[in-house]
């Protein structure tokens, strides 16, 4: 933790390890002024002087590549010149981050929710009154009642699934997965609706059988297949097939031990680059309008994300606009 001692005569006296790293060596000697120079850490430094008093201040330290945030504790100190103050930073960037985070999400699911109980319940008024006798008005209103209250089902689920991931994060599975075997089941429970929408689903798995197992929650990882192959699916139909590959990668460089990808890649419309590093966020879509449509609720590739990394592996995502995408989960297949 950086500390900074000031004295009487308002020059710094005594800067820690940390501090210098902060603010340069050499400091001592020098006004306060010339060294701490946010307005909010200045005045605290003052009425600490004029009330003898310990005050808090934010300190906030900027590179090119990130901001740090500092809770900052001006402390009085009596010595035998006179008052001085004791200034302690306390780096609370991650407490901040995570208590927006939970703003942000907190503000994402009111948003969700409201769309569609203002559509059920503005149904709901329009039954009651001016389409009480309308029964084509009626059937309609319940086609679309029932529609929105399955979007807000599941949404519940899979925030309710999101939530137990996070809770198992830190918990590896154990037991041994035949991937093949697991993919296979995912495509065959939705071959009905890649039918539906006219898409051929192709697996390759060349490997022998010892060499496509890892450590593994089944289930966890067939709803990572079933997101990821559905995905596929309803947004890149319009290739008419989706190759899945399981392949040996001999060193992953970035779980740095050998692993298995599943690579699920479609030959449809593709993703514009510029939304492919947001794409695991919680409620972030690509087209907000088409997604909403087609029944996503904008959490599937953050639970994938939650899964992958409960299995010590990691999500790829790569597109082309007019070739298609390809999401890719890599796993381990040894070491801790």
């Amino acid at each position: 933790m950086p500390l900074v001692l000031i004295g009487a005569d308002q020059s710094l006296k005594l800067l820690n390890a940390p501090a210098t790293e902060m603010f340069g060596s050499g400091m001592e000697g020098r006004h306060y002024f010339s060294v701490l120079r946010q307005p909010a850490i200045l005045d605290a430094i003052s009425r600490v002087y004029s009330s003898k008093e310990r005050q808090e201040a934010r300190y906030s330290a900027k590179d090119h590549a990130q901001e740090t945030l500092y809770r900052v504790i001006c402390a009085p100190v009596q010595n035998g010149s006179g008052l001085g103050v004791l200034v302690s930073l306390e780096d609370v960037t991650s407490f901040e981050t995570a208590g927006q985070m939970r703003r942000d999400f907190v503000a994402n699911v009111s948003h969700e929710l409201r769309t569609p109980l203002t559509a059920i319940l503005g149904f709901i008024e329009t039954l009651r009154g001016p389409a009480r006798n309308d029964v084509e008005a009626r059937d309609r209103f319940l086609e679309t009642m029932e529609r929105e209250a399955e979007r807000m089902n599941r949404l519940v689920d899979d925030l309710l699934s999101l939530s137990r991931v996070e809770t198992e994060e830190r918990v590896r599975p154990t037991q041994l997965q035949d991937l093949q075997d697991l993919v296979q089941a995912v495509c065959h429970s939705l071959r009905p609706l890649a039918e539906s929408a006219g898409v051929e689903v192709v697996i390759n798995a060349p490997l022998p059988e010892a060499q496509k197992r890892v450590q593994g929650d089944a289930d966890q990882l067939m709803q990572v297949f079933t997101n990821l192959i559905e995905n596929a699916i309803k947004y890149g139909s319009s290739g008419g097939r989706i190759e899945i590959d399981i392949v040996l990668v001999p060193r992953d460089p970035i779980m740095r031990a050998p692993g298995l990808q599943v690579d699920v890649r479609d030959f449809g419309a593709g993703i514009d680059s510029i939304h492919l590093h947001r794409l695991t966020e919680r409620f972030y879509r690509a087209d907000n309008h088409r997604s909403r449509d087609l029944g996503g609720t904008g959490l599937g590739l953050a639970i994938v994300k939650h899964i992958a990394n409960r299995h010590r592996g990691r999500l790829k995502i790569a597109s082309d606009l007019g070739k298609g995408s390809c999401f890719s989960i890599v796993l381990p297949i040894s070491g801790p």
